[in-house]
Parts: C-alpha cells; structure tokens; sequence
C-alpha cells in the first residue's frame, strides 16, 4: 500500500537541536516543506556519513523552505551523547528527533519490531502535512542529500505548476513537462 498522500499520523516527540531539548509535533510540520530522515542507530557507522552529508548541505534545503527531521529509536539524550562526542555529528543544526516509543516509526512503516530499529526511510512532506514522496532502502545503503533536494525542488515546482512535471535528472531552471496526447509516444 503506497503512502503517497498519506497525511502524516499525530505524534508528539523531543528532539535535540542546537544545544537544546524541543518538542516536535506532527501540526509543527505543516505550513513548510519537511523531509523526515529515518536512520538505524546513533553511534553506527554509515548514518554519521548519511546525517553529515546532510548537514553539510542543510542551508540549500533551508534556503528553498525545507525542514530536516531526523529521526531515530534512540532517545533525546543519545542524540545529545553522540553530538557531544563525534565531529561529524556536531555539525548538525536540523532537529534529531527522538522515537524511543516507535508511534513515528510505526506510522511511517519503517519499523524493524524485532531490532527496535528503522529503515533507511526518507519522507517529502507538503506543507499540508502529506507525503508526496518516499524512498526505503536496507540499512547497508546510504543516502545522497543532493538528490533528495533535487526531489524536494521538484515536489515544490509541481505543487506550484500543476499542469507541469519533471523529467528525469530534472533541474531548477531546466526544461519541465506538460503532459498531452501530443507528447504521447515522442519521447
């Protein structure tokens, strides 16, 4: 069953950002754009590349209205431990969303029950607080926060120009569709 369109399910969890313990709702997401970034395990080996390359470009998500959540089973004060102690992970400024009772994990259908841990799940949301776009992936594959931007700019674009969608290796600036019979079969 697919999630597209599914409204985000209510929950109420803490986060650690910028030094600090917040509250993070699922009414919080809506009015921007918002990616939720499910990962493993803080104090593992490829999330800190995953969260890192995030961090690195969360100004060019910042500057285009997008919020960066992510999300783990690990409580608040593991986020804070692992902040504390890796280099990588001091860089981040997005919130680092705690989900030790697993209702976000559950509802998105990234749950592992037997580990207690979560797929590699990433989850566009709209400013209306549904999904528009996913990706799960097996826990052994890393992510790429160049290309999940680029998702993120297409969502944008589409909700902005409805009668236009994007192409493959879309761009902003680039040459967009506008679907009609007469594109039928010359592409």
């Amino acid at each position: 069953m697919s999630l597209i369109g599914k409204t985000v399910g209510e929950f109420q969890a803490t986060a650690f950002k910028d030094g600090e313990f917040i509250e993070i709702t699922n009414e919080g997401l809506k009015g921007q754009w918002s990616v939720l970034f499910f990962y493993p395990a803080d104090f593992t080996f490829i999330c800190p590349t995953e969260l890192g390359d995030l961090a690195d470009n969360y100004a060019a998500f910042q500057e285009i209205g997008c919020e960066i959540y992510s999300v783990s089973t690990d409580t608040h004060f593991t986020h804070k431990a692992w902040h504390d102690t890796s280099d990588t992970i001091k860089k981040i400024k997005y919130p680092m969303i705690a989900d030790p009772t697993h209702v976000i994990s559950n509802d998105f259908g990234v749950l592992i029950p037997e580990e207690g841990l979560t797929l590699r799940g990433t989850f566009i949301i709209n400013p209306e607080g549904e999904i528009v776009s996913y990706e799960v992936s097996d826990n052994s594959i890393g992510r790429n926060s160049a290309e999940l931007l680029r998702k993120v700019q297409a969502a944008q674009f589409v909700a902005q120009h409805g009668d236009q969608v994007c192409p493959a290796r879309w761009q902003p600036g680039k040459e967009t569709l506008t679907p009609s019979l007469d594109l039928v079969g010359k592409l």
